[in-house]
């Protein structure tokens, strides 16, 4: 009883927007590790269902597809902070009117995307793309197809989850997803004990089910107390307002473009140069070491609209309590158990997936300095979007954008995985030097010139 006091003590410590970040936190952990759990177990069920050849082009193929998230012209962004100062100043019809357009903004762009995409995967010669066997090429068109449908229909139901974040509840938006793994799992543990091996179950396990599911749980929710007010309705659709959301999402919009060219076609290259096995090595540490991210993700995302809150309301206080507890966090936590984790790979290997896959320390260490990258720098990052002052994290993505294709190449035929990763690993951390310097100036209130933009 004596520590249930003194927990419900520190819950309730603190403002109104600490308390509610701590209860986002605390639920969101729950979840997560339930969804790490899953996506552990996931992992060997799914190569047992296929091959490790086949997992590899499944994983390829996925991360293709990921890449359609970042044509939504800024949007999601855009309209998370707009929809968050709204509400910070309670003008609920201006936030109902945001959410109407944006809903209705990305279901014409993705269903264009779509029609795009469809055409287009007619004359894909995936076996070329893939430098792999001509056999396959079929079930990749299905495959390419049934994702890329999910896809564009999840982009537009993720409006649900954006705003759920932009209300301050990304506990409630971690549940929807959760429930959507679950159930994925589920279906997949059943698939392998019914059909044999087929990426095109595995589409629709993967991907149909938690978009089906979201569909159905936003509509529910919509016709809640709460959220029927600002449900979103034809009527209160502006097309005025996209001006206004593409001002700071088209910035967004940039840095999402040019991340892709720097994260997102690590895949691609890695098993264009080493083949798709090398892709399955590479994805089974990543996964590994990115629950620490997951977990840092956990506890940072309830601070992009508290930011966005206490920037509109001028709380530079709050603001520069928030920033100096959360780099304590990941020296104190996140950089230790980092540590620990590498020490502790091989043996966590060969529980997780057994003698299928082998994992070189030295693809293990490279992995786990990647990840520590993207976890400090997602403590800048995530507080300076929240204050949508975006510009300079924009121009530095864009810079080494440029090169990143060739360098990364170039890097994965002279040291393969560890030479591929050494690039994106610097841009990390020539993000964390500008953001920090820069989120400094802003809480400081002192953030003139480009630090203002």
């Amino acid at each position: 009883m004596h520590l249930l006091s003194k927990f419900q003590s520190f819950l309730l410590q603190g403002n109104e927007r600490t308390v509610l970040a701590k209860k986002n936190i605390i639920a969101s952990l729950g979840l997560k590790c339930i969804s790490i759990l899953i996506s552990l177990q996931v992992v060997p069920l799914t190569i047992g269902y296929i091959d490790t050849v086949k997992y590899g082009i499944w994983l390829t193929l996925s991360s293709i597809i990921s890449w359609l998230s970042f044509f939504d012209l800024g949007f999601a962004h855009g309209f998370r902070n707009r929809f968050a100062e709204a509400k910070a100043k309670g003008d609920m019809q201006t936030a109902k009117e945001y959410l109407s357009t944006t809903y209705a903004v990305l279901s014409i762009l993705f269903t264009l995307i779509f029609i795009g995409i469809t055409v287009a995967n007619h004359y894909i010669h995936w076996s070329e793309i893939l430098i792999i066997d001509r056999q396959y090429n079929a079930e990749l068109h299905t495959v390419f197809g049934l994702l890329a449908c999910f896809f564009c229909l999840n982009i537009v139901g993720s409006v649900f989850t954006t705003m759920l974040m932009a209300d301050q509840k990304p506990a409630m938006a971690s549940l929807i997803q959760t429930g959507g793994q679950v159930l994925a799992f589920i279906t997949i543990y059943v698939l392998t004990k019914t059909t044999a091996g087929n990426l095109v179950n595995l589409a629709i396990a993967f991907s149909g089910i938690p978009c089906i599911l979201l569909f159905i749980v936003s509509f529910f929710i919509f016709r809640t107390e709460r959220y029927k007010p600002i449900a979103p309705s034809f009527r209160f659709i502006r097309f005025s307002l996209t001006k206004n959301i593409i001002g700071l999402g088209g910035q967004f919009f940039i840095i999402m473009i040019a991340m892709m060219f720097i994260y997102q076609f690590m895949n691609i290259i890695i098993s264009r140069v080493k083949g798709p096995e090398a892709v399955t090595e590479y994805n089974i540490a990543y996964k590994y070491f990115n629950t620490l991210n997951m977990f840092a993700t956990i506890i940072l995302t309830p601070f992009w609209s508290a930011f966005t809150d206490a920037y509109t309301k001028k709380d530079f206080r709050w603001m520069k309590q928030v920033h100096r507890k959360l780099e304590r966090m990941w020296l104190i936590f996140i950089l230790p158990v980092s540590a620990f984790m590498l020490i502790c790979s091989n043996p966590i290997y060969k529980w997780w997936i057994g003698n299928d896959v082998k994992i070189s320390l030295s693809v293990s260490s490279m992995v786990a300095i990647y990840v520590l990258a993207q976890t400090l720098v997602g403590v800048y990052t995530t507080l300076i979007n929240g204050t949508g002052k975006v510009r300079i994290q924009m121009l530095i993505y864009l810079f080494f954008s440029i090169s990143a294709l060739p360098v990364i190449n170039y890097g994965c035929e002279k040291i393969g995985i560890i030479g591929a990763l050494l690039f994106p690993t610097v841009v990390c951390l020539f993000q964390v030097i500008m953001g920090r310097k820069q989120l400094t100036k802003i809480i400081m209130n002192k953030d003139y010139g480009i630090y203002s933009k």
